[in-house]
């Protein structure tokens, strides 16, 4: 190998290194973003679990008949929005 080839290998690993440098922070950064929205996509599933199971387990103890006290409130409530 001559002196020019070896010139020109160093220089050519000198650039790969130099994109490695500049693109290492970025694919940092989407690996960072795509774990966070993984996060995030995992705590809403497990949110809608948890409120769909609370749900069905309040439907069954509650009765769906609205107390008396419920439809003073609303006439109450309807009077105050009206005249407001």
């Amino acid at each position: 190998m001559t002196t020019t080839q070896t010139q020109g290998l160093i220089s050519m690993l000198v650039v790969l290194g130099l994109l490695v440098l500049m693109v290492l922070p970025s694919v940092a950064g989407i690996v960072h973003d795509r774990r966070a929205d993984r996060r995030i996509r995992q705590a809403h599933e497990d949110r809608e679990a948890r409120e769909s199971r609370d749900e069905a387990q309040k439907s069954s103890s509650r009765s769906t008949v609205p107390s008396t006290a419920t439809w003073y409130a609303d006439g109450r409530r309807s009077k105050k929005l009206v005249s407001s």
